[in-house]
């Protein structure tokens, strides 16, 4: 007879638009092996007319979680039984957690990025810049001013985005915030100790793209960061490093979010240096 195998390899995963590569993959699965966890970390392409079977097929084969990106992380709301604390306040999904028979919705985008900020500067009391009010920025500015920072100043060219931006900031997190309409060369203000570029301006291929403001406001050790992971040296990062700023690169924040979607499926703590090293390696 012959013997009876008991495989079972648990699985997490990102549903979201095809992609040819996914540095996500690469980067979560580099954490598994490195810490000898049986898992798999697969890419399914799920259009917005499957994704309540998507969700359903999560979990009946067991999925510890899932990943979303565009265009589900609003329309998987409905799909879950609840949502943690930053997820509800922005109203956006990006991780997806199994906690006992619920699927939980959280969101690590801006979590990831305060862990970095952390690294750097205490947010607590801090004057904020933060360029974008797209997916990206809403997620960053919740998480910042749960963090403690006391003045967020939204700059958009959408006047609509980032007024919507602003009020969801003054009516449901404690800080005050407002919007300055990006319509001319924008001057970094004496008062702001943080920059942050939630915007997509300077993503593979358009590499070559600038922030429209003033380089010369920045000063030596202001924080400046940049959530564009393809390059990780953008333009901003360049500029603000020559006039002596502290700098987080977008490839820090991928992995501080990729670390804290990994400890909310394992319980493990993953080692960053190593998804930092795997993303470096697929972006060249």
């Amino acid at each position: 007879m012959a013997k009876e195998l008991n495989f079972k390899q648990e699985l997490t995963a990102c549903f979201g638009q095809p992609v040819s590569e996914n540095p996500t993959q690469a980067m979560v699965e580099a954490a598994y092996r490195h810490h000898g966890l049986d898992w798999r970390y697969l890419t399914i392409e799920v259009a917005p007319d499957g994704l309540a079977d998507a969700v359903k097929g999560a979990r009946a084969m067991g999925f510890q979680g899932f990943n979303c990106t565009i265009p589900h992380k609003v329309a998987v709301i409905e799909h879950l039984d609840g949502l943690g604390e930053s997820a509800s306040v922005m109203g956006a999904v990006n991780c997806v957690v199994r906690r006992g028979d619920q699927l939980i919705g959280e969101n690590t985008d801006g979590k990831g990025f305060v862990t970095g900020l952390k690294e750097l500067t205490d947010p607590t009391g801090k004057e904020v810049v933060m360029f974008g009010a797209g997916g990206a920025a809403r997620a960053i500015g919740v998480e910042v001013a749960l963090a403690g920072a006391t003045k967020i100043t939204v700059v958009n060219r959408s006047v609509e985005r980032g007024e919507e931006l602003t009020q969801l900031l003054n009516d449901k997190v404690p800080a005050d915030a407002e919007f300055v309409p990006w319509d001319k060369t924008f001057a970094i203000p004496e008062s702001a100790e943080v920059v942050i570029n939630a915007t997509s301006i300077g993503l593979f291929p358009d590499v070559d793209a600038q922030l429209d403001f003033d380089f010369n406001t920045l000063r030596e050790g202001q924080v400046v960061a940049d959530v564009i992971p393809n390059p990780p040296r953008t333009h901003l990062v360049r500029e603000a490093e020559a006039k002596g700023c502290k700098v987080i690169d977008g490839l820090g924040m991928l992995v501080n979010q990729g670390v804290i979607g990994i400890e909310y499926w394992t319980g493990v703590d993953a080692d960053p240096s190593v998804m930092r090293k795997a993303l470096e390696e697929v972006f060249g």
